[in-house]
């Protein structure tokens, strides 16, 4: 929502008393935002908007644009000296900001009430003429909501050391992995470090599907929710405008999808067009959409086919050590499958798989042969277990995403594969399986 920006020649700053949520919510945050968050959301604040006071005395002085400090920082910072009462310090980074990103429509908004309420107290975020309003309902509904969401990701920080609970194991062939938690409006970008594991690097506002999430079929204008793997990366001169910065395309239908009979196609983590900084929290087709800033840190981090992307309703913040058990349990369902094709026992092996598999487009009875020989070839001969990667997703059923190398013996190389197995009546059975 546009607003014209007056020349502003130091006027009487009148005290706010908006009732809006941003500067309840901050006012009671604050002190929360001063100190250190248990996760960045990007490059740290200016220093008198992590709690060092400016002398009263002198009006804060316009700063220089810093065009790499990370935008929804500043907005966070004029959201939190609004929740202080400092409205001249707000209004002075309220216009830095919009300044630097003019397309960024929610900064516009703050700023344009910021401009309002040095002439009367302001009711409401968004606080414009009724007739104005009115006309744009639907507009500053959804910039509210925008708000609330970001602010929430303030409020509720993922607890000090813990991690999204379906992150059971990475290999160290995944240096990153993305969580999305829908709920929020928020994708946490982790690296996958040697010395401490996963390390959340930074997080970012998102938007999702007009018709929210849980993609069924083509054209439901919904995001889908569970795990998937970056296939590719699209640059932006490759893509029309509306695709902003670039884009990193995912594997929807993934295997699971495709036995539920989820359809469609083309879901991407993409940006914005060149006139939206961010957009709506519901307003993509299905795709994950970011800030292009957002999105092209994400493009310049991670790796194609290497990258799990997991989309959540919600994300659940485990201790790693619950994973590290839930990991342990599993591994000896898969040494159990690995040994019995060792034994060279084809009935045995054929126990773990279910009816319904299928690779590579074969269904069970037709990749069966295949199996056969395998079997033949493996039994008698041990091998180890390479970077092993699990992925545990569950929602109607349980399942995990396991992937992994299987290296024979006296060999330096081998394919890597990645299973789908489901539990069945208490018990894992494979349901897809494919080489990467």
């Amino acid at each position: 929502m546009p607003f014209v920006q007056p020349v502003v020649s130091a006027p009487r700053m009148k005290p706010l008393t908006c009732v809006a949520a941003a500067a309840l919510v901050l006012g009671a945050v604050g002190s929360a935002w001063a100190q250190k968050p248990h996760y960045p959301t990007g490059p740290t604040p200016p220093r008198h908007a992590a709690g060092h006071a400016t002398p009263a005395a002198k009006p804060a002085p316009v700063r220089k644009a810093e065009p790499q400090l990370n935008a929804e920082a500043r907005l966070i910072s004029v959201y939190r000296l609004i929740g202080q009462g400092k409205s001249r310090q707000a209004l002075a980074e309220a216009q830095t900001l919009v300044r630097d990103h003019p397309n960024f429509q929610l900064a516009q908004l703050i700023y344009g009430d910021l401009l309002s309420s040095q002439m009367r107290p302001l009711r409401a975020l968004g606080d414009a003429p009724e007739h104005i309003a009115n006309a744009a309902a639907p507009m500053l509904a959804e910039l509210r909501e925008e708000s609330a969401l970001r602010l929430k990701a303030l409020r509720e920080r993922p607890p000090a050391g813990t991690v999204p609970s379906q992150l059971v194991a990475l290999s160290p062939r995944n240096k990153h992995v993305i969580a999305v938690d829908a709920s929020r409006a928020r994708l946490y970008l982790f690296e996958n470090t040697p010395q401490t594991g996963l390390k959340l690097v930074a997080d970012y506002y998102i938007s999702v599907g007009k018709s929210g999430i849980e993609k069924a079929a083509e054209g439901d204008l919904r995001t889908p929710l569970g795990v998937y793997f970056i296939t590719s990366a699209l640059s932006r001169s490759s893509l029309k405008d509306f695709y902003g910065a670039g884009a990193l395309p995912i594997n929807y239908p993934n295997p699971y999808d495709t036995i539920r009979g989820k359809t469609g196609s083309g879901i991407w983590l993409h940006g914005t067009p060149p006139n939206q900084f961010s957009r709506a929290p519901k307003a993509t087709d299905g795709c994950v959409v970011l800030a292009n800033p957002d999105l092209e840190r994400l493009m310049r981090t991670v790796e194609v086919r290497s990258t799990p992307v997991v989309i959540a309703p919600s994300l659940q913040w485990v201790n790693p050590a619950v994973l590290k058990a839930q990991r342990t349990a599993f591994e000896q369902t898969l040494g159990a499958w690995q040994a019995a094709r060792v034994s060279g026992n084809l009935a045995k092996v054929v126990s773990f798989y279910t009816s319904d598999f299928s690779s590579q487009g074969k269904n069970f009875d037709q990749w069966l042969p295949s199996l056969e020989r395998e079997v033949n070839a493996v039994a008698g001969r041990q091998s180890q277990t390479k970077d092993l990667s699990v992925l545990h997703w569950k929602d109607i059923a349980e399942t995990m995403v396991v992937t992994f190398a299987e290296l024979p013996a006296n060999a330096r190389t081998a394919p890597t594969r990645r299973q789908y197995w489901i539990k069945v009546h208490g018990q894992w059975k494979i349901f897809y399986e494919g080489i990467v």
